[in-house]
């Protein structure tokens, strides 16, 4: 798919060339030995800062360009580089073509090296030509694919190739999360989701082990079995193991929510935007795309994959509020509110994540509405208890740009989950801070391992399309957390 060769000649047979344009900045010297002629013209049109499209007339092979207009060369950033090559990429689509080409050493600056460069064509190409599966009389068979991406350019430091085939890795990755978020709930029960992950599990190798609604009874896994209840399809708690480094007593847990449909329960939603509900197992997609990227480049780092997963409906077994449920660790809980499933579910899935010797562990979870309210749909909410590993978080999730904002974890909120008269802890104490007091109750049952809480309810599906792709599912937090995993390696 992907190939790379030092430098451009007119000879190479794209059937789109793509070339950055830095304003005020003259023309790279590849450019400008293709034909004399042609670096004229597109020196006139090189003040734009939008993407034109231009055909050659046979002064080169390639038949047509794209010129990348990147504004200022010292105030072009990563973020900018990886909206302009998505946008470049939906052009690509748009045009059916089946073969780039990328003079990549004309997209990089002072902050964008031509390492950075490759990984971003790999990334936000692979991201860009993200399709959402319709079900409709019409096929989904596109007649033209793009079928290989040729990068122009020379590092010292690394086999651009090389740069451009992980770009490309983390974007393919990506979309597989998204396309298990944009799945219908019918097409994706718990029993569907757990056989993905056996799909994955035999792909890379990883041990798998699902525990049935019999297991969980055994074990006394009652708030995922609370959740549970209420629907026909069987709760499932799928577990993956990648022992990276079997020397090392370190193994990062990745816990993901499973919820393959949310109605609420008894505590209803509203009717307005309910099919949208299908997405709140975004959290296990992350997981699951983590997990592709980990099981493809092998770091030496022990991970283990644990997703709860449960549809939360509504029979006459449902879960009810006042209800008192008894969790994995112990702990119980008053349900307040049926439609705060999720931190119940995660309550079993970060204890067993403990008991089979995670020593840190992240939960990464459509969680709360109040953190859309908060952070809109472009950041991801985070809490934690540990602050060191906050930090390899955050530096992981700005190499991936996938923005996260750290909230507060003060006592008065770890106290507000304290107000239920009947039981250890309160699921829903209202609406005040409720991301907050959704996380921390969460961390509740991380107790002292360290731990981070990821709320991707808002970040997790989008409302409207971009360069990126389609309206739906993000994929959002697949390519950080597995970041967070490659860091660990160094």
């Amino acid at each position: 798919m992907i190939q790379s060769y030092s430098n451009y000649t007119t000879e190479q047979k794209d059937d789109v060339l793509v070339i950055g344009l830095f304003e005020g900045e003259e023309l790279h010297n590849d450019v400008v030995s293709m034909n004399s002629e042609f670096a004229a013209q597109i020196k006139k049109i090189k003040q734009t800062n939008s993407l034109t499209k231009i055909h050659t007339l046979g002064a080169i092979t390639t038949e047509v360009v794209y010129l990348v207009g990147l504004g200022k060369k010292d105030h072009a950033s990563i973020e900018q580089l990886r909206e302009k090559i998505a946008e470049c990429g939906q052009q690509l689509k748009k045009d059916r073509v089946q073969h780039v080409g990328f003079l990549a050493s004309s997209f990089e600056n002072d902050a964008i090296s031509l390492d950075d460069v490759a990984v971003i064509i790999g990334e936000s190409i692979a991201l860009s030509q993200y399709e959402v599966l319709h079900y409709k009389e019409k096929t989904n068979q596109v007649e033209k694919q793009l079928e290989s991406i040729t990068i122009y350019g020379e590092s010292k430091d690394s086999n651009l190739q090389e740069a451009g085939e992980l770009g490309y890795l983390y974007g393919t990755a990506t979309n597989r999360a998204r396309a298990l978020v944009n799945l219908p709930g019918n097409l994706l029960t718990p029993t569907d989701l757990a056989e993905e992950a056996q799909t994955l599990a035999e792909q890379h190798q990883f041990e798998l082990d699902i525990l049935e609604r019999e297991d969980m009874e055994r074990l006394g896994m009652g708030a995922l079995l609370a959740v549970a209840a209420g629907s026909d399809q069987p709760p499932k708690m799928i577990v993956l193991s990648y022992k990276g480094d079997p020397s090392s007593k370190e193994t990062i847990g990745l816990v993901g929510k499973g919820l393959t449909f949310d109605s609420g329960g008894i505590s209803i939603k509203p009717r307005e935007n309910m099919h949208a509900m299908k997405m709140d197992m975004g959290g296990a997609a992350a997981v699951i795309g983590a997990m592709d990227i980990i099981g493809s480049l092998k770091p030496k780092v022990n991970v283990l994959a644990v997703i709860p997963s449960s549809e939360n409906l509504l029979n006459g077994s449902a879960l009810k509020p006042g209800d008192v449920i008894r969790s994995l660790s112990g702990k119980t809980i008053e349900v307040r509110n049926t439609d705060a499933e999720g931190r119940l579910i995660l309550a079993d899935g970060v204890t067993y994540a403990k008991q089979l010797g995670a020593t840190s562990i992240i939960d990464v979870a459509t969680l709360t509405g109040a953190v859309l309210i908060a952070l809109g749909e472009c950041t991801t909410g985070a809490i934690t208890n540990n602050e060191d590993f906050m930090e390899e978080v955050l530096e992981a999730s700005a190499e991936t740009g996938e923005w996260i904002w750290r909230l507060p974890s003060y006592q008065p909120y770890k106290d507000m989950l304290k107000t239920s008269d009947v039981a250890d802890l309160n699921n829903a104490p209202g609406r005040n801070a409720g991301s907050i007091t959704a996380g921390l109750f969460i961390g509740e049952f991380a107790e002292n391992t360290p731990w981070v809480h990821l709320d991707i309810a808002g970040t997790a599906w989008q409302t409207k399309a971009t360069h990126f792709g389609p309206l739906g599912g993000t994929g959002a937090m697949a390519r950080t957390l597995a970041q967070i995993v490659l860091n660990k390696e160094e």
